[in-house]
């Protein structure tokens, strides 16, 4: 009855090729001959009772088969969830779109190709399961593909219902669930063993229909498409292609329309799609008329597009507000002061920084403006504002999102800031905010809706990066960004903000409840024991942006507060003086899997790790995944404190100086990150490794990860991956075995919470430098 979940962040990159064997052959499959074998990140849950096998996979692309069992006459079921796999038989070669059931016989010769990403249900039932059961020969030999109709639309849902409730279900549950599933598959093999002899008269037939519904499947965007057209480009008749149809329960039509409008129900409801309007994905799905479409999906579905698509964000966003979603602030005003590659008080510099400064090539420098910045999202997309060698240092202004907090000390009178956060009500001159669409048509709050929330100076490529090297991004200096105002100038201000998004949200004791308060700091950087105290603070009423949109709760980012609005309480931590840990809660490389990320999540790419020991004289180890891996800097902070528990840490406009160096795939053996899959960050006394709720969300949840990821992040999740990564960082870096790495994790490894805000909660592992000082 055991559950078993598996991701490849417990293996080092050498072992990972038979231990996702084995979690595919739990599942009935293997890797198909000659294809090429998956050996990067990869997630998998697995149940077992006697003879029955559920599986929840989710890894790269790849070509899988059925494992052959030589007495066993049921197949094996996949669901498939997402799109892009393709059948391979003797019959020759099938899309199969997701949510469609493939039977694959035992003994076949057939195979199944990702072409994207494999994401799948696997059931597996052996005879084992039937207790002795008689269930008669089943006539299986070739595969079948079966939409989600009838029997088939059950079969799915409850497999589907199963493989998300692997983990809860008590044994006893788990029991009756499993059998359910073996009934519901007999029953399934054998109406399809059936309709091999009855459905169509000939394997011609068939295979006919396959290729016209894939000739559909390619064509579904014509809105000219005719059963005619179609006919004349399989050289075939009208009346045959519709005799054809007919001996499959359907017609052209129906069939058709019905496809256009699943293709457009998936895409309403895809979060990646969400930058795309209702018209455009009406046309792209073969609609001419919008009107029409409108009708047709709410004749179908019972909504109107539009009413479906809110539906599907107010589900999203009801899923993840609990968990503490962290959806708008942080990140962006910066300014440049002239940097000190010097240690500041009580801080070392790295080893190898020292000894490698003056390999240095060239100096960069990246001000901030209006169109150096991308506001909320990560793209592998946007093209660099410029380009860097290995060895170069470059000195990046970065802003703070909190700085219209109050305009007044934090943008007035500096060119870089207004131009960022320049809005009136013609123009705004940093339009998208966040990785939502641009028409605001989830929830109006404006361009980009907020899904994601930092400004982020870049990206910089670095020259000759690819995917596999590794980026050494080394902190040589942080400066903060002063005022430019003339009332204030010289001063260095920050906010903080006790947000929606925050742990304490639903906790609060005094009214009103709930509530948001902003904080608003002066940062004295320059004094001999540097810190920041409090100036005052107010409560967040509703604001109306220039556009006429009102924010009742701080929803998006950079909203100019109104001075009627604030109602300023001084006398706020009177006599605290707060200690500063400058640091950059973003630094990333670019994903490589979509062309819109929201902000927030971090991920193995880097992001917002919102950990302050990403400061002065540290350095941050991340894997590259695009070509120019594509580095971007934002969140400046002042200081945090572990967990971020409000939402933010006190956001400051600060300028960074950064050496970057290229680490090349074919020589990272027997470097502490040649097996990296995860940021890693190093200081002058440490290895700190981050955890996860989901160390790589985009690959685990695919098309819905960006919201997904909110809904299911917690700190077991997050401990359980910082546990896996440091044992595996224990194991093959540092060479202990696996009882001595546990050993050492529990005596003399610090666990951290890092953050609870950021949709992909985190927990750090800290690993002293000075345990393996007496090591050869």
């Amino acid at each position: 009855m055991s559950f078993r979940p598996f991701t490849s962040e417990s293996y080092a990159q050498d072992e990972r090729p038979e231990a996702w064997r084995d979690v595919l052959n739990a599942a009935g499959l293997q890797p198909a001959a000659k294809s090429s074998f998956y050996d990067g990140h990869a997630t998998a849950s697995h149940r077992n009772a006697p003879g029955v096998a559920v599986s929840r996979l989710a890894a790269g692309a790849q070509v899988v088969a059925p494992l052959p069992h030589a007495h066993e006459d049921l197949p094996i079921a996949l669901l498939v969830t997402e799109d892009g796999a393709v059948l391979k038989s003797t019959e020759g070669h099938r899309i199969v779109p997701a949510g469609h059931l493939v039977l694959l016989p035992r003994g076949g010769d057939c195979s199944i190709g990702f072409q994207r990403d494999l994401r799948a249900i696997a059931l597996s039932v052996t005879s084992d399961a039937l207790h002795g059961r008689m269930i008669g020969k089943l006539e299986f030999t070739r595969p079948h593909v079966i939409p989600p109709n009838g029997l088939a639309e059950i079969f799915c849902g409850t497999l589907a219902a199963t493989a998300r409730s692997l983990e809860s279900l008590s044994d006893a549950e788990w029991s009756t669930v499993a059998q359910s599933l073996v009934d519901l598959l007999l029953t399934l093999a054998h109406q399809q063993a059936a309709s091999v002899k009855d459905a169509c008269n000939s394997a011609t037939q068939a295979a006919t229909l396959h290729r016209i519904c894939q000739t559909i499947e390619r064509r579904l965007d014509d809105a000219e498409l005719t059963p005619a057209r179609i006919a004349q480009a399989e050289g075939i008749s009208e009346r045959y292609l519709q005799k054809l149809f007919e001996g499959a329960g359907d017609n052209f039509s129906h069939y058709v329309r019905e496809r256009r409008l699943q293709r457009a129900l998936a895409d309403l409801s895809n979060p990646t799609e969400a930058h795309h309007s209702i018209s455009e994905i009406a046309y792209r799905c073969g609609f001419a008329d919008s009107a029409h479409f409108s009708r047709s999906f709410r004749q179908r579905f019972g909504l109107s597009p539009r009413e479906f698509r809110q539906q599907q964000a107010e589900r999203t966003s009801a899923a993840a507000a609990p968990r503490g979603q962290r959806g708008w602030p942080h990140q962006a005003l910066a300014q440049l002061r002239a940097h000190q590659v010097a240690p500041a008080k009580g801080q070392t510099m790295l080893p190898a920084q020292t000894n490698d400064l003056a390999a240095a090539q060239q100096r960069h420098h990246l001000a901030v403006s209006a169109d150096r910045v991308h506001w909320g999202y990560f793209s592998r997309s946007l093209p660099p504002q410029c380009e860097i060698a290995s060895g170069d240092t470059i000195t990046i202004e970065t802003l703070t999102q909190h700085a219209s907090d109050d305009p007044e000390r934090m943008i007035s009178g500096d060119a870089g800031a207004e131009s960022v956060f320049g809005w009136t009500s013609t123009k705004k001159n940093v339009d998208r905010r966040g990785a939502g669409p641009m028409d605001a048509s989830v929830f109006g709050r404006g361009a980009g809706e907020g899904f994601g929330v930092h400004i982020c100076t870049g990206p910089v490529a670095v020259k000759d990066a690819q995917p596999g090297d590794v980026l050494e991004v080394r902190i040589l200096d942080i400066v903060p960004r002063p005022s430019r105002s003339a009332d204030y100038a010289g001063r260095v201000f920050g906010s903080g903000v006790a947000a929606w998004w925050g742990y304490h949200y639903n906790e609060l004791l005094a009214g009103p409840n709930p509530r948001e308060a902003v904080t608003i700091y002066e940062i004295f950087a320059d004094d001999a024991e540097p810190h920041a105290r409090a100036l005052y603070s107010y409560r967040w009423e509703p604001q109306t942006d220039p556009f006429g949109v009102v924010h009742a709760t701080y929803d998006y980012p950079g909203v100019p507060v109104s001075p009627g609005s604030v109602k300023r309480r001084h006398g706020v931590l009177d006599h605290v003086r707060i200690p500063l840990r400058p640091h950059f809660g973003v630094i990333a490389v670019a994903p490589r899997e979509l062309d819109f990320v929201d902000s927030i999540p971090p991920s193995y790419f880097g992001g917002n790790l919102d950990n302050w020991r990403l400061g002065k004289g540290s350095a941050v180890y991340l894997p590259v995944a695009v070509p120019g891996a594509l580095l971007s800097v934002g969140d400046p902070h002042a200081t945090q404190g572990d967990g971020e528990l409000s939402g933010t840490a006190i956001e400051c406009s600060m300028t960074g100086t950064f050496q970057v160096i290229l680490h090349k795939k074919g020589q990272l053996a027997g470097k502490p990150f040649a097996d990296l899959t995860y940021p890693l960050i190093e200081t002058a006394t440490d290895w700190v490794l981050t955890g996860f709720s989901h160390p790589n969300y985009l690959a685990e949840f695919g098309a819905q990860g960006q919201s997904e990821v909110y809904a299911t992040s917690s700190l077991d999740l997050a401990m359980k991956d910082a546990f896996r990564k440091m044992r595996r960082f224990l194991m093959h870096v540092k060479g202990l075995s696996e009882d001595e790495a546990v050993a050492l994790m529990s005596a003399a490894v610090d666990f951290g919470v890092t953050q609870v805000v950021d949709g992909n909660w985190g927990v750090h592992a800290i690993l002293s430098k000075r345990l393996f000082e007496d090591v050869s």
